[in-house]
Order: C-alpha cells, then sequence, then structure tokens
C-alpha cells in the first residue's frame, strides 16, 4: 500500500536488500529528485528508495530544514557505516513507512557513513548523538530490508505492530507521528 506516494509497511518492499547502484544515470538523478519532493511533502527528514518503491541502495537525508528555503537533503549513494560506537543511545524514532506511531529505538551513538554523491563523489559523514546520527543509521537500515520494527525487542514489536495499525485504522497519514 502506498501513500502520497510513500510505501507503507507491511509492503514486501521494504524487506528487501537494495542493489548497489552502478552508475549515476538521468533515471537516477530524477528518482532522486522525486524523493526530494516526497520527502518535503510528507514532512520526513529522511527517506530510502525502496520507501518510494525501488530497491536501489540510495537515500536522502536533511534533518535541518526549517522551509523550502533551506531544504537541501544530503544525497547517499550505496551508503556503509564504517565506523560505529559501542555505546547505544535510545531515541524516539518515526517513520514515513510507518505513520502514527514512534519506537525507542537504541542505536550506536557515533557513526561514520561513507556514501558518493550525484556527482560521483565519494563523502564521508560523521554524526554523534543527535538527529542526524539516528537518520543515517535508519535510512541505512531501509537499505537492508529493516525497519524499526526489526529493531525492537519482540514484546516491545507486538506492542508498536498493534499501534501502528491502530494508527492505520485512524487514517495516519505519512509524516504524522501520534
Amino acid at each position: 500500500m502506498e501513500i502520497n506516494g510513500i510505501v507503507l509497511s507491511p509492503d514486501p518492499r521494504l524487506r528487501q536488500e537494495c542493489t548497489q547502484i552502478e552508475e549515476i544515470t538521468p533515471e537516477i538523478e530524477e528518482l532522486v529528485a522525486r524523493m526530494k519532493v516526497q520527502m518535503f511533502e510528507n514532512g520526513g527528514c529522511g527517506l530510502a528508495a525502496p520507501q518510494v518503491g525501488e530497491l536501489l541502495s540510495l537515500c536522502i537525508v536533511d534533518t535541518d530544514y526549517t522551509s523550502a528555503d533551506d531544504y537541501d537533503p544530503y544525497v547517499l549513494i550505496n551508503p556503509v557505516i564504517v565506523e560505529q560506537s559501542d555505546t547505544l543511545a535510545p531515541f524516539n524514532e518515526g517513520c514515513l513507512s510507518i505513520p502514527g506511531i514512534t519506537c525507542e529505538i537504541s542505536r550506536p551513538d557515533h557513526v561514520v557513513v561513507e556514501a558518493y554523491d550525484l556527482e560521483g563523489d565519494l563523502m564521508r559523514y560523521e554524526a554523534a548523538g543527535d538527529l542526524f546520527c539516528v537518520c543515517l543509521q535508519h535510512e541505512i537500515d531501509h537499505l537492508h530490508g529493516r525497519t524499526m520494527f526489526e529493531r525492537l525487542l519482540p514484546k516491545q514489536r507486538i506492542s508498536a505492530l498493534k499501534q501502528y495499525q491502530e494508527a492505520l485504522d485512524r487514517g495516519a497519514r505519512p509524516g504524522e507521528t501520534e
């Protein structure tokens, strides 16, 4: 199921390993442009290609924008976490593909990510203890077929799935967290 161009859980596309991008083609550039529009229109701070139905190793992240004037997401092609701390920190996460709820997820509180940008340059992003750190990890999880549900303990997952179904029944839409 999709709402506002966003694939919703439990769509099987969200559980697939994504294919590495070998070449930056006009189609990839068009996909990035479409993803930027969809992320902004749905009020997200990150969006992975499988969330728009494309099983490619590509995501975008912008955790700092306040309006269309300062909206300029990072484009991460084939992102890889090359370093991460052993210290985990909890963070309440939402997901455009799982509208209407948030889940407390514990993730490393420091990561270094390498990815290519749209020009084909290898970029390095470092983040610690903030939304950007969480968002990088969350979006990279999507590229490996993991949603935030898979980060929960079994009892927490059962509760979150129930809350999610209730949110869908209420008509929750991408970008809504409660």
